[in-house]
């Protein structure tokens, strides 16, 4: 796998800040300085440049609001570590026309054997046309979402972080670790599990702490595959938290019990760690070698119990924090992201309903819990005590009825989602799959980051809400239902036909008609 050409980086090791000049930038209003020298004024300051900061600078960049960015750390992580984007990151990524670009520098795998690592196969016809695991270099994307978010015109500083704020009716008043302020409508705090962000703002954290640690990595091995497959399913009916998987080009991706090992988390394992575990549990060490990286983790699940405080919100990591089992943690992030981005760009618009930046959280903070439970659940299934392990056989079983793992395979790619829009057509809530349309495909549609109102009947109208809803006429449309209304997210916000039902369904997310 070719990586991708990296922008080159100042050397210096002081604050580094990707600039922009505004005549460049379409639509972006230039920052401000108030009298006698106010802090420059954003719309929106978000503490961390992950995967989830990134999106959601871009996100909010789609609708003219002034970003800005604070990373903490001056150069992108420098291990390579490998995860993967679920089905409706995916499908995310498409509907703002990054995945072509994106797919260049992953690995396509199916999508089956996430649940607890209980190999079975991926499901015949999932609900999608990315219905794939798309296994990506951490570095690769998280490079790619802050490229994107800087084409738009966001402004990212790395070398900065949020040391302590103040936030007022009007807006937030940041102040960096330098004793600079900067000055904002709103902060969001995307600073991972141990965030700053949320601990100033003293939302509670409630959860479990680490019980059992882990160790990851990805390294090459000195024996055939065949032997390698003997020996695991030898060991596998005692010890689940122990795998040795190709993860493609002779790399294998190895975990193990971290029993034995250092107890500072802080210090990071070595190769030898990881054979001497192997050796302990397997009676071998498979030869492993030339490792592409090394961590180790906890199964703390911790979830914060507010997404928002006023003109501060979270999101990602510093929302909630979990086991990487089934791989959900990043793709929980972005899809934060993608349902507040919007939101929050449409509260600074001034269009939005008085209450649809509450609906972040409402919709959002479910699913979390959602993810923690099914996280929890699998860590339990990874025991090697007598009662996880009849359940697991038991599961096993049971995953070979095609619902069963049908179910468990859209919660881990979060395409089973359904938000709660009220009663209605078993679509309401749910997210659109990229349907034929008589211009392509319906995410094509979708890149600007706006509602879209899809009509089969030609009869029905946007009106007043067409400089935030776009409209398309198409009888040909592969729908079941005569029209849909679909967030800039992609769920669907409303089904019908009479047009005095959109047009309150149209004022309940997208605010009064322009005048």
């Amino acid at each position: 796998m070719d990586s991708p050409q990296f922008t080159a980086k100042p050397s210096s090791n002081d604050t580094v800040e990707r600039d922009f000049t505004v005549g460049d930038v379409p639509g972006l209003r230039s920052s401000t300085s108030g009298v006698d020298g106010a802090p420059l004024m954003f719309d929106v300051i978000i503490a961390g440049c992950g995967p989830t900061g990134a999106m959601l600078a871009a996100e909010l960049r789609l609708h003219d609001v002034r970003v800005l960015v604070l990373e903490k750390e001056t150069e992108p992580v420098s291990f390579v570590r490998i995860v993967g984007l679920h089905i409706r990151s995916l499908e995310l990524m498409a509907m703002r026309g990054l995945l072509d670009r994106i797919l260049e520098h992953g690995r396509q795998r199916p999508a089956g054997g996430f649940f607890a690592a209980i190999p079975k196969p991926a499901p015949q016809g999932l609900d999608s046309a990315h219905a794939y695991l798309l296994g990506i270099p951490q570095p690769v994307i998280v490079h790619l979402l802050e490229e994107h978010a800087i084409q738009l015109g966001a402004q990212v500083r790395r070398g900065c972080a949020a040391a302590d704020f103040e936030q007022d009716e009007e807006g937030v008043t940041v102040e960096l670790a330098d004793g600079e302020q900067l000055r904002s409508r709103y902060l969001v705090g995307c600073d991972g599990g141990r965030s700053t962000v949320r601990n100033l703002l003293r939302v509670g954290f409630p959860g479990e702490p680490s019980r059992t640690e882990t160790l990851m990595g990805e390294m090459e091995v000195g024996v055939p595959q065949e032997e390698i497959a003997t020996k695991m399913t030898e060991i596998s009916g005692t010890h689940q938290r122990v795998w040795l998987r190709p993860a493609g080009e002779g790399v294998y991706s190895v975990v193990v019990p971290a029993a034995g090992v250092s107890q500072d988390r802080a210090e990071p394992p070595t190769l030898e760690d990881f054979k001497q575990q192997l050796r302990t549990i397997a009676g071998t060490d498979f030869g492993v070698h030339s490792p592409r990286w090394l961590s180790r983790f906890g199964d703390a699940t911790r979830l914060a119990e507010r997404y928002r405080v006023g003109r501060v919100l979270l999101a990602g990591d510093a929302a909630h924090i979990h086991p990487p089992a089934g791989g959900q943690g990043l793709n929980l992030g972005v899809q934060d992201a993608f349902n507040l981005g919007w939101k929050l760009a449409a509260q600074i618009g001034g269009w939005a309903p008085e209450t649809l930046l509450d609906t972040y959280q409402a919709e959002r903070h479910p699913v979390a819990e959602d993810v923690l439970d099914n996280t929890r659940a699998q860590m339990e299934l990874g025991s090697a005590e007598p009662g996880p392990q009849a359940v697991r056989r038991l599961l096993t079983e049971l995953m070979d009825f095609d619902e069963v793992n049908r179910y468990l395979i859209e919660k881990i790619t979060a395409i089973g989602i359904r938000y709660d829009f009220g009663a209605g057509h078993d679509l309401l809530g749910r997210r659109l799959r990229d349907i034929d349309v008589k211009h392509g495909h319906l995410y094509g549609l979708l890149h600007r980051g706006r509602g879209l109102l899809l009509d089969r009947t030609e009869h029905l109208r946007v009106g007043g809400w067409s400089d935030r809803v776009d409209y398309l006429a198409d009888p040909t449309a592969a729908l079941d239902v005569p029209c849909v209304l679909l967030r800039p997210d992609g769920h669907v916000a409303w089904i019908g036909h009479d047009q005095q039902d959109l047009d309150d369904h149209l004022s309940r997310w997208f605010g009064k008609q322009a005048n």
